[in-house]
């Protein structure tokens, strides 16, 4: 009996397996594919760059003198008149000396010697007065001659002359006139040119270079003496791939670590993003405002920054390899339904390395496949895949990724 049975039973299983064969070959081929569900989606710009402060204060001399003193060093922290430099200039102290000897002498001297030559003048004008009326008066009684009179009134007039000059001259050299205040203008410059022999800091901030030491000649037009990095808003400047401008915009938030502190985050806001583009490096300026400031950080300092760029939630993440014919915002990809595939044109959001969004076209459960493998309503079989995860490296600094919570 059991010799009898087996041809049958052979049959049997050979036909199955032919019926199996046949469905699988009307199924379709078996062709990599995702099931999409509703995940969070964050998009971030991942870039390295740089510390810088708003501004730098360059600090030079206004006069040419000998660096006497430096009281200050790369690293210290300056207020507006803060001593920075202190320098010698003979010249200046020469010049302060005689401006003030000069006021001096006006008020010492040539001030008392005007008032006294003018009491001297107004005497010989009385005197010359009195006897110019005393010859009129002999000349009318014919007791001298005519010339005698004459001669009276021209010294008359010389002594009006006199007088009159040497008031003008008493009034020019008067308290606050003319000649008193060209001299203390004339002072009041010495003096400022030589309180520019101590150069203080005009603003707050950090020293950031000295070019200068005790002994050096300095000189109005030279080399900067010091820098000082502007107290205030800190920025972190980042030097980003042009591609990325799209996805930026003001005000968007970031978070930063600084190389030197890896274990130390600080947070940073979008504040700038430059007009052009540099054409040699492909790239745009970007700045980050930092508030608060970490006391840790330094000017220059390297930054690693991921900047938020969207965020999406549950959102439908589809892998950039089931995309196909992208034309901007929309792009083609093939949908299993019903066994299957077919042709579906889709609207994209966040844009990833790895994934991005379905905006319009599917929904939450859909099968698409990896690339165009099959013809638009050709049957087909999925063979599920797993969804690919961004992966952020030194390879893809500077690009644009999209991450999964």
């Amino acid at each position: 009996m059991t010799i009898k049975r087996s041809p049958f039973i052979f049959s049997v299983v050979i036909l199955l397996l032919a019926a199996s064969g046949l469905y699988r070959w009307w199924q379709g081929p078996q062709i990599p594919a995702y099931q999409l569900q509703p995940t969070d989606l964050i998009q971030n710009v991942v870039a390295t760059g740089r510390v810088i402060s708003t501004s730098r204060a360059q600090v030079g001399s206004e006069i040419t003198g000998i660096v006497v003193e430096r009281r200050v060093k790369e690293g210290d922290r300056v207020k507006p008149g803060d001593v920075l430099i202190v320098l010698r200039a003979d010249d200046l102290i020469a010049k302060e000396k005689e401006a003030q000897a000069a006021l001096d002498q006006l008020r010492l001297a040539r001030r008392p010697q005007a008032i006294a030559a003018l009491a001297q003048a107004e005497s010989q004008f009385a005197q010359a007065t009195r006897e110019t009326k005393r010859r009129t008066e002999l000349l009318e009684k014919q007791s001298i001659a005519q010339e005698a009179v004459e001669q009276s009134k021209n010294n008359l007039a010389t002594a009006r002359a006199a007088v009159e000059q040497a008031r003008l001259l008493v009034q020019s050299l008067a308290t606050d006139e003319s000649e008193e205040r060209i001299l203390k203008e004339r002072l009041a410059a010495a003096q400022a040119m030589l309180l520019k022999t101590v150069i203080r800091s005009e603003v707050s901030g950090t020293i950031l270079t000295r070019n200068v030491e005790p002994g050096d000649l300095v000189q109005p037009v030279g080399k900067v003496l010091l820098e000082i990095a502007r107290a205030g808003d800190t920025e972190i400047l980042i030097p980003l791939d042009e591609r990325n401008l799209g996805t930026l915009a003001l005000g968007q938030s970031a978070t930063c670590i600084a190389d030197a502190y890896p274990n130390q985050y600080f947070d940073a806001r979008v504040n700038f993003i430059a007009p052009t583009i540099d054409p040699q490096r492909g790239t745009v300026d970007i700045r980050l405002k930092v508030d608060p400031v970490p006391e840790y950080l330094r000017q220059d300092m390297t930054v690693s920054v991921n900047i938020l760029t969207g965020q999406v939630k549950q959102a439908l993440a589809i892998p950039n390899d089931a995309l196909f014919e992208v034309r901007g915002t929309q792009a083609d990809v093939m949908v299993v339904r019903d066994g299957r595939a077919h042709r579906v044109t889709i609207t994209l959001g966040l844009r990833g390395l790895a994934n991005s969004q379905a905006a319009s076209g599917l929904v939450a459960g859909d099968w698409v496949l990896q690339g165009p493998r099959a013809q638009d309503g050709e049957r087909v079989r999925v063979s599920p895949q797993i969804l690919p995860l961004s992966q952020v490296s030194s390879t893809t600094r500077k690009e644009t990724p999209v991450k999964f919570n």
